[in-house]
Order: structure tokens, then sequence, then C-alpha cells
């Protein structure tokens, strides 16, 4: 497969759905002629044309409201929030009716929209430009939500995002639109509720999604040198939740940390916490460790907002001292 970088990947996405539905629209502030506020939607203006490429005003309020509109009349909307903070200005229009509105008519409509959400830490915006609010979004029966963290993923599963006829919140992180990976050539799609175990292992299940996979997978490197083999799952999606490919690792390994960049408090961690330990408590041998952003705004600060979100140095250190600090750990083929 060719690699290609994240946000060309989910650019291919965009073209080739627009490209195969003429229902298929998109709006936002500042998509068209600019782009997008990260370059996402650079070029399909020129190819689509200002009807189905439509710079809104700054009212994300209004976007969501004609996008539920439109897709009660056949269309199928792709909204950008510009950053994933300002998805709280339209909050009624997400909960109270998008996510709703199948339900609340027996099934006679329906409201196939997605609603495209930057997020995440990293590029120094400070406290209203920076978080990863996923875990808000998860008590919300009728919405989707998918968080990818591959050029593959990303694709794949904005591509089934738009032909579901639910609402769908798709997560992009800032920081991976320039990582590169593997994308084949031919049509494809991504399931949703299928999670991915990217790395196998026998010692410990980590379980993350979205950019923290990255920081995972160089934080399982640093435990293997100390006789730590990890298994990494990749969740896809947060809503459908794959819990059974959890379990089956649990199984196996016997212990389970969940590593998310949003605030501990009531996260993603807490929800897969507290499902393992209905549904799988007696296959652990330890308990759950949960490792998050802390439960603070997000300082604009470079060296305090590095301090407030995990990165695979942290993980490695709080893996060790919480699951393996008995344990005799040996450095495998260097100085210790």
């Amino acid at each position: 497969m060719p690699e290609i970088f994240y946000i060309k990947a989910l650019q291919d996405a965009l073209f080739e759905e627009m490209d195969r539905d003429e229902n298929v629209f998109m709006m936002g502030e500042d998509i068209g002629t600019y782009g997008g506020c990260f370059g996402v939607t650079r070029g399909l203006l020129d190819k689509f044309g200002e009807k189905r490429v439509i710079d809104t005003p700054m009212s994300e309020s209004s976007m969501v409201g004609w996008g539920i509109g439109s897709s009660l009349l056949g269309l199928r909307p792709i909204i950008e929030i510009m950053f994933m903070d300002f998805i709280t200005l339209c909050m009624d229009q997400i909960i109270n009716q998008a996510s709703k509105m199948r339900y609340i008519y027996g099934g006679a409509v329906k409201t196939p929209i997605v609603i495209r959400a930057p997020a995440g830490a990293g590029r120094r915006y400070g406290a209203s430009h920076s978080q990863s609010l996923e875990a808000m979004f998860m008590n919300i029966p009728g919405l989707k939500i998918v968080a990818p963290s591959t050029p593959y993923d990303v694709k794949g599963l904005m591509k089934s995002s738009i032909r579901d006829d639910n609402l769908v919140l798709f997560i992009e992180s800032k920081l991976l639109y320039w990582s590169k990976g593997g994308v084949p050539r031919e049509e494809y799609t991504v399931p949703f509720g299928k999670a991915n175990i990217i790395k196998d292992g026998s010692d410990i299940t980590i379980v993350s999604y979205s950019r923290m996979i990255n920081e995972c997978l160089k934080a399982s490197i640093e435990l293997e040198k100390k006789g730590i083999d990890c298994e990494i799952i990749d969740l896809r999606t947060l809503c459908p939740l794959d819990l059974d490919t959890i379990i089956k690792s649990i199984k196996k390994t016997g212990k389970l940390v969940v590593v998310e960049e949003g605030c501990k408090t009531s996260g993603v961690g807490a929800e897969i916490s507290a499902s393992i330990c209905e549904e799988a408590f007696e296959y652990l041998s330890s308990p759950i460790l949960r490792i998050a952003g802390l439960d603070i705004p997000i300082p604009y600060s470079p060296v305090l907002e590095d301090v407030t979100i995990p990165d695979y140095q942290k993980i490695r250190s709080i893996i060790i001292e919480k699951l393996f600090k008995d344990k005799k750990l040996q450095y495998k083929n260097i100085m210790n």
C-alpha cells in the first residue's frame, strides 16, 4: 500500500464520497475559499462548487440546525466544527434534536449527518482550543463517535460515517494530520464497533484511540526493554464500543490500562473500566489503570501543556509504578 498523510487520506474520502453521491455536501466556517482551518477541505470548492461546499457564518448552532433540516429532506451534510471546543455551542441541536429524531418519529426519518471535530492539545492553543470532549458525548443515545488513529482508518471510517443514516461525531486529532500510513488504492470502508489489535502481547492490555495510540506504541517499545510484553488495542470507535475484543485480550493478559487524552474524571477510561468490571472482573489479576489528561483546563504554556497531557514516557512510568513495581525487571539487550 502506498503511504500517504492522514490529512490526504481524509481528503480523499471526502472527494470520493462527494463524487459518488450528489446528496453529500459540506458546510462550515472557512471551508471553501480558505480550505479549512487545517487545510482538510482544500480543493473541494473548486471541484464541487459553492452549492455543495458552503462557507457559513460563525454560528455552530445554526450549522447543525441547517444540517438537521437538510438531512430530513434527503441530503447528507458534513459539518466542520473548526475546533472541537466550539461544539459546546450546538449542544441542544446535537443532544435534543439530531441524535433523537429517528427515535422520536419511529424510524420514519433519517439524520445522516457527519460532524467533523478537530480535537486535542499539542499545538499550544490554550484552554478553549485544545480540548478532547468525546467522553461527554458517550452519554448520548443515538450518536455514534468515531476517533481514527491512522490514515487507513480515517479514510475507511469517514466513508462509513458518510454512508451511515445516523448522526456521527467524527473526531480528528490535530496532531495526526501530518502522520503517515499505508492506504489501499482500491475502494474500502472500515466498520463501526470493531477495534483493531495493532500489537499482540501477553503481559498487559493497553486500550486507547486517536493520537494516544502512537504514544502507547512508543511506550510499549520502552516497556519491552523491561521485559513487559504489551498488547495494544485501537478502539477506532467509542460508540459503538468493542468490549468483546478488550475482554478477549484481558483473558490472556490479566491486566488492563486505558489511555486517553481527555480528562480522567468520567472519561472514556471510566466507562470502559466499569464495563469490564461488570463483564470480566474475574479475569483481572490487578486493578484497572486509567491514564489520562489532568483534570484542569489545558494551559497555554508549552511546558505546562506537556505536563497536562499523557505521553509515552508518562505511560511507561505509570505502568511500571502501578502494575509492575514488585516485579524484578531487567533491560533486554542494553545496559540498565
